[in-house]
């Protein structure tokens, strides 16, 4: 099923056949310099690499949230590489997301080492420019839709995070040094200095 899809037509998405967990797996590590997401619908998602500069800025809201998942210890974090199946049939990847252990421990055993096959309680998505914004914001409600206590949206360019809520209501602040958690994640603030300017000029 090997293909080539010049980075100037992506994102792009393709129709493909049904796939299981171990099936999606083996056709991701065939196309090793792509990343896929498959919608509810079963279209395949390919995207492009992200720019550094939001890589570097991900780095950095990976290293805060791993710190404070680990201090707190009632859940686990999962970077960019990560793949959930959510109830709705998706296969989606967040830049971060976290988990109560207890969920994950409710997962069948055989389960628990592939991909999981539920909605993470918290998700952060960072916004780049290879990203189509309208894109970007469906899977936002897509992640609230199905189960995801909390969703931030991340803009640097904007500086703006954008909070998605179970209620459906969506709330962006902009020109913040910081963002504090809510519900599971009430005690996790998010220092966004390095975030907006991950060079520190």
């Amino acid at each position: 099923m090997a293909f080539v899809i010049d980075d100037a037509f992506l994102p792009a998405t393709l129709t493909a056949p049904p796939m299981n967990d171990e099936e999606f797996a083996e056709f991701c590590a065939e196309h090793p310099d792509l990343f896929f997401e498959m919608t509810a619908e079963g279209e395949l998602i390919v995207m492009p690499p992200t720019y550094s500069d939001t890589g570097a800025s991900n780095w950095d809201v990976a290293g805060q949230l791993h710190a404070w998942a680990k201090r707190d210890g009632r859940g686990v974090g999962c970077d960019s590489s990560t793949g959930f199946v959510l109830p709705n049939g998706a296969r989606r990847s967040p830049d971060n997301a976290w988990t109560l252990k207890s969920r994950v421990a409710q997962l069948e055993k055989a389960g628990r080492k592939t991909f999981w096959h539920l909605c993470p309680d918290f998700v952060i998505e960072l916004q780049s420019a290879t990203d189509r914004p309208r894109l970007v914001r469906e899977k936002m409600r897509e992640w609230v839709a199905n189960g995801a206590q909390l969703c931030w949206l991340i803009d640097p360019s904007r500086r703006s995070v954008a909070i998605y809520r179970p209620d459906g209501s969506v709330e962006t602040r902009t020109d913040i040094d910081s963002i504090a958690g809510e519900g599971p994640v009430a005690d996790f603030i998010l220092d966004l200095t390095d975030v907006w300017d991950p060079l520190g000029a």
